[in-house]
């Protein structure tokens, strides 16, 4: 098949098919997002995504196998060690990550970290756990306008979060404060994976509201990825979400923030309009950070369904040179127990409308096969990790 122009990818931010065959070294036997997702609420309603083979890959309760599905689909194993959200996507550009980023979900951070903060930041510190961000903006958002305290706070990635109001504290202090946070956590032993500025607004509990003025830290990725590669060529590297936050916007040669999963995907209907030849790289984090994290499957399955409507807006947008992938970075299983991600296998869903073929991929021992894929496709030097798939596409 001739290459494709274009390839959009999109992941759909913890939406595993299944614990990995080393689940039980993170204690997630048995864990199956989209699975149990499906159980939890008496069936999905996915026609877009049953018709390119979900259901021929996954027994997924109301999302039946297709006589004649109309992609190809397979399932990947993290090779990685770790199971968070910058593991899965700088493996699914072509890295390998040996050590697990360093998290602090049980314990919060240490007192030698906290006590560096408070000293070069000249603020005192409150809240110091794993919490979520709207729960902990109730709990010490009014302290914090009195006194300007920052809030402090992790969560199941490898993140050191900062919450401030916007303008009682100001944008541009938030954003200071949160450099020096980069700077400190570059040492070994607290070396997380990102730093996050949280901005709120609102006048008191209850009415407190997260802004869109964001700003993640990251670290850069460690060696060159797919991205890199794609962008060195002289293609183009179109971010939509957060990944040119996870990759610290090495590679991206255009991005474009979102502000919820309908959002992003609202960003990447509207951008199939543009003539551009490279990829289109797209994160939806509301399925992990809304709904998986809050052990909450009916907004899971909402936000799954609101998906697959928007997903066949695409597909009838795209064109015959076009390639649509499908994928997931890890699980995040909202009846399995804690609050933490889930080390499962992931989807890979290919769509194109000059396909003749359709059906099973082999298993993938690594989501670098994405980055492969994709950079076969483009013939560009790909990262060392990581198979092609594309000569199965017919």
């Amino acid at each position: 098949m001739k290459p494709f122009k274009r390839i959009i990818t999109i992941v759909l931010d913890s939406v595993g098919v299944g614990a990995a065959s080393d689940a039980a070294e993170y204690g997630d036997e048995k864990s199956d997002t989209l699975g149990h997702i499906a159980e939890a609420v008496n069936g999905l309603n996915m026609p877009t995504i049953q018709t390119l083979g979900m259901g021929n890959l996954h027994p997924v309760k109301g999302v039946e196998p297709s006589a004649s599905p109309l992609g190809y689909y397979g399932k990947m194993e993290e090779a990685s060690v770790g199971k968070d959200t910058m593991t899965g996507h700088w493996e699914m550009m072509g890295l390998y990550i040996d050590k697990p980023f360093q998290t602090f979900t049980d314990t919060g951070f240490p007192d030698e970290l906290i006590e560096l903060l408070k000293k070069e930041t000249g603020y005192n510190i409150v809240a110091n756990k794993s919490a979520s961000g709207t729960e902990i903006l109730d709990e010490f958002g009014e302290h914090h306008m009195k006194t300007n305290d920052m809030i402090v706070y992790t969560s199941a990635d490898s993140v050191l979060q900062i919450a401030a109001h916007e303008e009682t504290f100001g944008l541009e202090e938030l954003y200071r404060v949160c450099e020096i946070a980069r700077k400190l956590t570059m040492e070994p032993q607290w070396r997380v994976g990102r730093v996050i500025a949280r901005p709120f607004i609102g006048e008191g509990k209850g009415k407190f509201k997260r802004t869109s003025n964001r700003h993640d830290y990251a670290l850069k990725p460690y060696g060159k990825t797919a991205l890199d590669n794609l962008k060195e060529e002289g293609l183009d590297v179109i971010s939509v979400g957060k990944i040119v936050d996870i990759f610290d916007g090495e590679g991206i040669s255009e991005y474009y923030k979102s502000k919820s999963n309908e959002d992003g995907m609202n960003i990447t209907i509207d951008l199939m309009d543009k003539d551009f030849t490279g990829l289109m790289y797209v994160n939806l984090v509301d399925f992990d950070a809304l709904w998986g994290h809050r052990r909450n499957p009916q907004g899971y399955a909402e936000e799954l369904e609101l998906f697959d409507r928007q997903l066949k807006v695409l597909i009838d947008k795209m064109q015959e040179d076009d390639l649509l992938v499908l994928t997931a970075d890890h699980g995040n299983d909202p009846v399995h127990q804690g609050t933490d991600h889930t080390r499962e296998m992931v989807f890979q869903i290919y769509y194109s409308k000059k396909f003749t073929g359709s059906g099973l991929l082999p298993m993938s021992r690594t989501f670098a096969d994405i980055a492969a894929t994709i950079t076969d496709n483009f013939n560009v030097k790909h990262p060392p990790y990581g198979t092609s798939v594309l000569s199965y596409l017919k």
